[in-house]
This record gives C-alpha cells, structure tokens and sequence, in this order.
C-alpha cells in the first residue's frame, strides 16, 4: 500500500449501536455495518494509512447525535473537524447553531448536513423553509454537506446559485453510476455544479458505488477524472467514508486507491487533494 504523509481524511463516521441505532443498516448488504464502530477502532488503521486529522460526519437526523460527535472530537487528537445536523426547517436555527458552538468540541463544528438524498421531494433543497435554514449555515460560517443522489443535482446548482455566500460541499462526489458504467447525466450535472464557484467535491464513497465485489481502479477512474477536471485540486478533498467503504474496501485500500486516482497530479496538486483543500474549507 501506497502511503504519505500528513493526509486529511474529510469524510467518516463512527457509531454505537447502544447509544443509537442505525435505522439505515437495514438488509442483507448492509449486515457487515451492523455492529459497533468507534474511534478506538478507526485510529490505528488511519494512522497506519497515514493520516494526520480526520472530519467525522453525521449519520442520522437526530439532534442529540452532534453534541456527542463535538465531545468526541474535544477529547480526540485525530478528529479535527465535525459535519453535523440540525433542523434547516426549525425557525431556531441560527440558535441551533449558536448554541453547538458552545458545547464543549463546538469549535470543531465545520459544516452541517441533511440526508438529502433520502428526502422524496427532488427539489428539497430549494424549499424556502431549507433556504432559509441554509442561510443560516451560511452566516454561522459552515459549510454544508450535500449527500445527494444523482437524480437531486439539479436542485443542488440551484441551491448553490441561489446561496453564493455557502460553501456547498459535495458528498461521495454525488454518487455516481459507477456499477452501471453509464456516466451521463450524472456528468453533466456535475459539471453544473462545479461552475459554481462555491462548490466542493469529495473524492469518496466511490468503491460502494462500483460492485463490491469486484471493482477495480480502471472502474473507478473515469468518474475521478470527471470530478478532478470539473473541481481541480483546489475543490477537490479525499474522504475513506469508513466504515461503510468496508463494503468494498479496507482503509488502506481506500487511500491507496486515492493515490492511484490522482496519479496524473503533480506533488503540489495530489496535496490539495489528501490534505490542504479540506484544511481550508472547513478551516481546520
């Protein structure tokens, strides 16, 4: 395995099924998920990878699970930032925000996220209810998390036109038809999104797109080099979606397989990409 020093890894998750279940963990796929992944087991493996500071990211839209993630990441020297959640839709929200901050760890909180990607309505994003939550993000200066599928892009540029002053952050580089290897109109709604200047892409999430039982990097690499070309290394952040990407891959598969991905970059850009674009978007 390919290794380097000082990587960011923008884009994980833990969970204690004691704590909270994890409703999503449903099926005979998914069982490998249904057990209990903490910290303690993540960081010899990212360090081993060599991994430097990671963002942990929220899972479930229950409001007590970011005041836990914020004193994890308080009491944890790997764990630099937080993507959390809270109600866009609550009229409170700016206090929502205001008070997480407090929280012991709330001076990790980099970025808010809603499972978008579960909501019916292709164009939530654009309710005036989300608008004005998002605002809010916006001025509490976070960043926003889009877990998005495909077929919600377009909702998404809107959202990113409408809100210039929002750092939307694309999850799982919007979760392509790796498994179908039919790129379009995927593609183009990508590059959609990437016109907008204050967009960002994470280069995650990819191997559970592709069958995962026999991916390889050939299956990955045309949809790497879409979202490398339409973001550039600047807007461009790796994330190993640990667990989950154990569906597919271990954790040093997975940055391994990031190495290969961007190995047309040179030194200064491949940087961009494993470290410093997640350090200066979410301001770690």
């Amino acid at each position: 395995m390919t290794t380097g020093p000082g990587i960011v890894d923008a884009h994980h998750h833990v969970w204690e099924l004691a704590v909270r279940d994890q409703d999503w963990i449903t099926g005979e796929e998914l069982a490998p998920l249904r057990r209990d992944f903490t910290l303690a087991d993540l960081e010899p493996e990212a360090r081993a990878a060599g991994v430097r500071a990671t963002v942990l990211v929220q899972t479930v839209t229950v409001a007590e699970e970011t005041p836990e993630f914020l004193a994890l990441a308080h009491g944890s020297d790997l764990v630099a930032g937080v993507v959390g959640w809270c109600d866009l839709t609550a009229p409170d929200v700016a206090d929502t925000l205001a008070a997480l901050r407090a929280l012991p760890g709330g001076d990790r909180l980099v970025g808010i996220r809603h499972q978008v990607q579960g909501e019916p309505d292709p164009g939530w994003l654009l309710r005036p209810d989300v608008l004005r939550g998002l605002r809010a993000v916006a001025d509490a200066g976070l960043a926003y998390d889009l877990v998005v599928r495909a077929h919600q892009l377009p909702a998404a540029v809107q959202a990113a036109a409408l809100l210039p002053g929002l750092t939307f952050v694309l999850d799982h580089a919007g979760k392509p038809p790796v498994a179908t290897g039919e790129p379009h109109p995927w593609a183009d709604d990508v590059r959609a999104l990437a016109a907008r200047p204050n967009t960002v892409c994470k280069l995650s999430g990819l191997v559970t797109e592709a069958d995962p039982r026999d991916w390889t990097v050939h299956d990955l690499r045309p949809y790497a080099d879409t979202v490398l070309d339409a973001f550039g290394p600047d807007r461009l952040m790796f994330g190993s979606d640990w667990p989950v990407c154990r569906l597919a891959a271990t954790y040093g598969e997975v940055v391994d397989t990031a190495y290969r991905l961007t190995d047309t970059l040179t030194d200064d850009e491949r940087a961009k990409v494993l470290a410093t674009t997640a350090e200066r978007v979410y301001r770690l």
